[in-house]
């Protein structure tokens, strides 16, 4: 059985007790959260959200060069005034370097993959740093406050990442 079918069934479920529907198009909370794809990450639960508070990004790493149009759209649209960034330990983005994954794409699917930035890192503090200042740095990106994290796979906490 596909796991698209388990979900269609609990979707089912949630629709019977469903009554958020009403929720307005733009975050409550306005804050932007980019953070990490990992399945161990659950931002809503790990940051107390409720549906409509935030506008949740995720990708592989958390990246934040990798949400721009997202960010964009979620300011310039939708109202958001703050950023929060969320990277993980034990990321599967400290394990491989562009180089790596390039040749395994060339040697697995005989693709070229020479012009996709992978953005893996090698210092899981420092890649919130770097991505702070990017953001900081972007003149895409409204000044507002960002605040980065590093949330804890083992213990579920989140610990503040200081960029200065």
């Amino acid at each position: 059985m596909f796991v698209a079918r388990e979900f269609e069934a609990a979707n089912a479920k949630y629709v019977a007790s469903f009554t958020k529907g009403d929720l307005q198009l733009p975050p409550q909370r306005k804050v932007a959260v980019v953070a990490c794809m990992d399945a161990r990450l659950d931002p809503a639960r790990a940051l107390g959200l409720e549906e409509g508070d935030a506008h949740v990004i995720r990708n592989a790493g958390g990246r934040v060069s990798d949400a721009l149009r997202s960010i964009i759209i979620s300011q310039q649209l939708l109202g958001t005034r703050e950023i929060v960034i969320v990277h993980h330990t034990d990321c599967g983005m400290l394990t491989f370097t562009d180089e790596v994954i390039r040749d395994k794409i060339r040697g697995e699917l005989h693709q070229n993959a020479d012009h996709i930035a992978f953005l893996p890192f090698g210092d899981l503090v420092q890649s919130v740093k770097d991505d702070i200042l990017w953001l900081r740095n972007s003149p895409l990106v409204l000044d507002v406050p960002i605040t980065g994290y590093v949330y804890e796979v083992e213990s579920g906490r989140i610990v503040k990442v200081e960029d200065q």
